[in-house]
């Protein structure tokens, strides 16, 4: 019991005496020993890494869940080193939700069997989704949290054991500053009525500031290696965070390219099935769908000295040439939009309207129209216009 009575006060003083220490360098009343450039440099960088790194961190987990309350259930069952239960996905759910409708509605019903359809999809959806959140989560946020739980935790604690022996340094160097300073001006006016000569007692005390000195220059320099050897393996960690970023790209893209293929056979499914109901449900998106062979606006517009595209053949739809007059075509009550032209444009014939580079016009479709072609209205002008002449805007 005493001895963990002596430790503690040993302890405590030794606390004390750093903090003395501290603030007498915070108020420029003490000198404080500087580490070398090169740890300075290591440190600084340590810090720059932790700072990014957890930024990282925590925004990928916004990505990955944007529901905080999930985060926090998350972060409690690794807390409890317990596994986390599998959630469905919002378009799992939604999904679910269409097909539960359309048995309701009918699944006979165009609506009924669309519904089965489009929700199928977004199950598929939802799956490859949950199977890139588990991939990133491996992949990626655990090498991260393991660095930030981890390897920034020793490289902190050996951090602050570094300052430690950095104060109790300093407290040496004043200790024995002091000590010269007494010895130096008791010589100069010695005290000969003591028993022990002032300057003798004085003397070793300076001698046991020194000895002091050379073990706490000692403990600090070995702690000085150790930590610059954690600081260093720093490197290593970008290293492995910069492969781990490498799968995460991947995981990201393979998840696009699936969601991409599983909407690009949606439409095609959807287009052979109510082709007759809907016969230009998706004409708007044919050039960025890769369903048109056209060029596509965007990609024309974009590219530096990109001249017009070729004209469009002209539709030779024998129910559009037989049927579709101008005069008579009316714009729908919902499904205008606004386009902007992207290339000067001269109608071949009365039906097409001719178009000026960088004017607004007002577009539309009507059923049976050639998906390569608009109706376009400029006031009271009206006549077919080339999709791949405009830049659909809203």
């Amino acid at each position: 019991m005493d001895f963990n009575v002596k430790k503690l006060a040993s302890d405590a003083g030794v606390f004390f005496t750093r903090a003395v220490q501290y603030t007498e360098e915070k108020l420029g009343q003490a000198e404080k020993t500087e580490l070398d450039a090169h740890l300075e440099n290591l440190i600084a960088r340590a810090d720059c890494t932790k700072n990014w790194t957890e930024k990282i961190f925590r925004q990928t987990e916004v990505l990955l869940q944007p529901n905080p309350s999930a985060r926090i259930e998350e972060f409690f069952y690794e807390k409890l080193d317990r596994k986390i239960p599998s959630r469905t996905t919002n378009a799992e759910l939604l999904g679910q939700y269409m097909q539960d409708a359309a048995k309701e509605f009918g699944p006979g019903t165009p609506y009924g069997s669309t519904l089965i359809t489009v929700g199928d999809f977004q199950k598929r959806l939802g799956g490859a989704e949950r199977e890139f959140l588990h991939t990133s989560a491996i992949n990626f946020l655990a090498p991260l949290r393991n660095f930030l739980e981890g390897d920034w935790k020793t490289i902190s604690k050996e951090r602050r054991l570094l300052e430690n022996r950095r104060l109790d340094l300093d407290v040496c160097k004043a200790r024995l500053k002091k000590a010269k300073s007494a010895e130096a001006k008791a010589a100069a006016a010695p005290d000969f009525q003591e028993t022990r000569p002032r300057n003798y007692v004085l003397s070793a005390s300076a001698s046991a500031a020194e000895h002091e000195l050379r073990v706490a220059q000692t403990e600090f320099d070995r702690q000085a290696e150790v930590t610059r050897l954690l600081l260093e393996g720093i490197s290593s960690t970008h290293v492995n965070h910069l492969r781990c970023l490498h799968e995460f790209v991947e995981a990201q893209a393979a998840y696009y390219i699936q969601c991409h293929k599983h909407m690009q056979d949606l439409q095609k499914e959807l287009s052979s099935a109510n082709g007759d109901t809907f016969p230009n449900a998706f004409a708007v998106n044919a050039s960025t769908s890769g369903v048109s062979t056209g060029p596509s606006p965007l990609s024309t517009a974009t590219l530096p000295g990109a001249s017009s595209p070729s004209r469009p053949p002209n539709p030779s739809n024998a129910l559009e040439s037989s049927t579709l007059k101008i005069e008579e075509v009316k714009p729908p009550a919902t499904g205008t939009r606004k386009a902007k032209v992207l290339y000067d444009y001269d109608a071949a014939d009365t039906s097409e309207l001719s178009l000026l580079s960088d004017e607004l016009i007002t577009v539309y479709t009507v059923p049976g129209m050639d998906p390569d072609w608009l109706i376009g209205e400029r006031g009271n002008q009206k006549g077919k216009v080339p999709v791949t002449y405009l830049e659909l805007l809203s």
